[in-house]
């Protein structure tokens, strides 16, 4: 890092290095990066990953750097390492996400001891503000894929719209609320491990519905969230997220459905006429190749949003109060979620790939 002259305002002086992600960061001192080094475990050169669209190289303190900029704490460090290494796994396709024209970012959602420990927030306004360890680790995420990665937008990042969620998009599933065992369990790991779960996303869409008093009545409001023509799921297919608030989790669970009972109606009942993807071929035979290639293509067939139940990742999350739940479309079958523990809390760090997600 180059020497900056005594008396320099070091906040406009990361602005004009551009090292920032357009809000004002925490300068780095010594002794906060030594901290953050120190939470990650020592070593400072060491390599943790690449980080493309520029492959640079994600030394500890470098990653130490920019989580100091991103103002978080310490404790948080783990958290970030794990979520980086998930995101550079090949099956993620980072590169892509990074460069892509669609406004897809990486959602990260937090399971598991640690993600109580740290403060995250996992209930009311879990999408939004007022909370550090969220909007920190999300923050960091976002710092290192700008400098180290390089995706900058108009340069290697070519996202037409973006959205909010390149500042930050991380949260925690508010296990405590849910009436179903933790996302992180129902996929192989103990209820003390500590988890991360990375996908490629688009923002948050609203399903509201407050008379519903039976699973099918909340779950239909959800598929007509899912079922349009506009988002890429519906036209890339691959995986999507479902969060449903912890009301309606209640009122689906007391009717005895289970998690995968949800997804399972979910997948059967959401989805478009292939016509109507085509727009009835008014502008040229459509085909699409981006649709598994078993989807039949007459006008009339039905076009599931998601080739599988297994393809749809469902997380109870959000406050006590208020019968809303949310669909987050994925970018498509060019990205698949990777699910990873944390390093620190026992877990076999061993991978494999389970449909189309990869589990470390």
């Amino acid at each position: 890092m180059p020497r900056v002259p005594c008396g320099t305002d070091l906040v406009e002086w990361y602005f004009e290095q551009g090292w920032t992600d357009g809000l004002p960061v925490v300068p780095p001192t010594g002794q906060a990066v030594d901290a953050m080094v120190a939470a990650l475990g020592g070593d400072p050169d060491l390599v943790e990953c690449r980080v493309p669209p520029r492959y640079g190289s994600l030394t500890r303190k470098v990653l130490a750097i920019n989580l100091v900029m991103a103002g978080a704490k310490p404790e948080y460090a783990p958290v970030v390492r794990a979520a980086l290494l998930a995101l550079t796994m090949p099956a993620f396709n980072l590169n892509g996400v990074q460069a892509t024209t669609h406004m897809a970012a990486p959602l990260l959602v937090v399971n598991g001891p640690m993600a109580r420990a740290i403060g995250m927030n996992d209930g009311v306004n879990a999408f939004g503000s007022g909370n550090r360890a969220n909007a920190t680790i999300g923050r960091a995420i976002r710092l290192v894929l700008l400098n180290v990665g390089g995706g900058w937008p108009g340069e290697l990042d070519k996202s037409t719209l973006g959205h909010p969620g390149k500042y930050s998009y991380a949260v925690a599933e508010n296990e405590a609320d849910s009436p179903w065992a933790p996302y992180h369990v129902e996929k192989g790991f103990a209820a003390d491990d500590s988890t991360v779960f990375v996908i490629a996303a688009e923002p948050p869409h609203s399903v509201t519905n407050h008379v519903a008093d039976d699973p099918e009545g909340i779950l239909d409001s959800i598929c007509s969230a899912m079922s349009t023509i506009a988002n890429n799921n519906a036209v890339s297919s691959g995986h999507c997220a479902v969060v449903i608030g912890p009301e309606h989790a209640r009122t689906i669970a007391a009717k005895g459905w289970t998690r995968h009972d949800a997804k399972s109606y979910l997948h059967a009942n959401a989805y478009n006429l292939f016509g109507e993807l085509a727009f009835e071929h008014r502008y040229g035979r459509v085909y699409n190749r981006n649709l598994p290639r078993w989807y039949k293509r007459a006008p009339d067939s039905r076009i599931p949003i998601v080739p599988s139940p297994d393809h749809i990742h469902l997380f109870v999350i959000g406050g006590a109060a208020g019968r809303f739940s949310a669909f987050i479309p994925g970018w498509g079958h060019m990205s698949s979620p990777v699910l990873r523990g944390i390093e620190g809390s026992g877990i076999n760090t061993a991978a494999a790939c389970v449909d189309g997600t990869c589990y470390l």
